[in-house]
């Protein structure tokens, strides 16, 4: 029999995390109580219970819940030390399911009226990403991200500010929030500002809304990486233009189930990504809200889909490929995956 390789020791990249979603359920509750934040009771029982809150994002009403519930995390950061243990623990986790390199999203405006302004906010936000880095051996940049529910004209305000700080850490623009609102060409100057300045651009497309999205993102925004992407397996033309232009999709498997883009983790499209060639790079959004961190998402590839070590293996590399690490990174962290087979 075929001896099974623990995933948790495979080497890969991070590259769909959510800065407040990355946070430990009792580090929320730790500091709620700290700062002394009410939680809405649904989170505050899913948090202590050890169980991930029931959401569905499919109608507006779901969405609203599950923005209301990240609200509220989000609130509990209010000062530096919040912004450095939340990152301290985020790389913690990573280490231990195996990844060597995190890009981690934020949207700076959202902390900005708690920690002093929109600059000292990113500001606080790459000196804990550099400490952490340095001190744990974890690779970590920030992607910073807009948020689509907000004007175009505030979306170009955060692309200066990622060029800014480029040489801080910053190595992407993201646009996230619910896709069904607005349109991508909305956000096509943010994103040639970004692009211009040689970040990487990885819009949300192809998660709530389907594969025109996915397009959009790819034609308008000229996506190096989609968010989500999944919906593209409905499109098979679509499929080619990802596989031919080498777009990663950081595919969620866990936060798609959570929030009712697919019924079971066995519907979620791994396989037609993968055999239509389309890299792709396996991500926990949220997991404070979804309950599973980065190698469980590979287990979901592995017991759901059928995914060999091989397989596994080559999304891994995948995952490192499609980052923003240096060369040197990428070379040992693929060397470590061969290593894995190896072992």
């Amino acid at each position: 029999m075929e001896r099974v390789r623990d995933v948790s020791e495979l080497p890969k990249a991070h590259l769909h995390l959510h800065f407040t979603g990355s946070m430990r359920p009792s580090t929320v509750l730790e500091l709620a109580d700290k700062h002394g934040v009410r939680l809405p009771d649904a989170l505050t029982d899913a948090l202590a219970g050890g169980e991930p809150p029931r959401l569905r994002a499919t109608d507006e009403r779901g969405w609203f819940r599950f923005q209301r519930l990240y609200d509220a995390a989000r609130s509990c950061l209010r000062e530096p030390e919040d912004i450095q243990r939340l990152v301290r623990e985020a790389a913690e986790e990573d280490l231990r399911d195996g990844s060597g390199w995190l890009e981690i999203q934020v949207d700076p405006t959202s902390y900005a009226p708690r920690l002093g302004g929109l600059i000292p906010a990113l500001e606080i936000i790459l000196d804990a990403v550099e400490t952490t880095s340095r001190e744990t051996g974890l690779g970590m940049r920030v992607l910073v991200a807009a948020n689509r529910m907000k004007h175009p004209l505030d979306a170009r305000t955060l692309a200066r500010l990622a060029v800014r700080y480029a040489d801080r850490g910053v190595v992407g623009f993201g646009l996230s929030n619910d896709e069904r609102r607005g349109m991508a060409r909305d956000f096509d100057r943010a994103f040639a500002i970004a692009r211009e300045a040689g970040l990487l651009s990885a819009p949300h497309g192809g998660e709530l809304a389907g594969a025109s999205s996915v397009r959009d993102c790819l034609d308008d925004l000229g996506a190096n990486r989609v968010g989500h992407g999944v919906r593209a397996a409905e499109n098979p033309w679509l499929l080619r233009q990802l596989a031919e232009r080498g777009v990663t999709c950081e595919v969620c498997p866990a936060s798609n189930v959570a929030l009712g883009v697919y019924e079971k983790p066995e519907d979620v499209p791994l396989r037609t990504l993968f055999e239509a060639g389309v890299p792709m790079a396996l991500g926990a959004d949220d997991p404070l809200l979804f309950g599973s961190r980065l190698a469980a998402q590979y287990e979901i590839a592995r017991r759901h889909h059928g995914f060999t070590d091989e397989e596994l293996a080559e999304v891994a590399r995948q995952s490192v490929r499609g980052s923003a690490a240096p060369e040197n990174v990428k070379t040992k962290l693929l060397a470590g995956v061969d290593d894995w087979l190896l072992s």
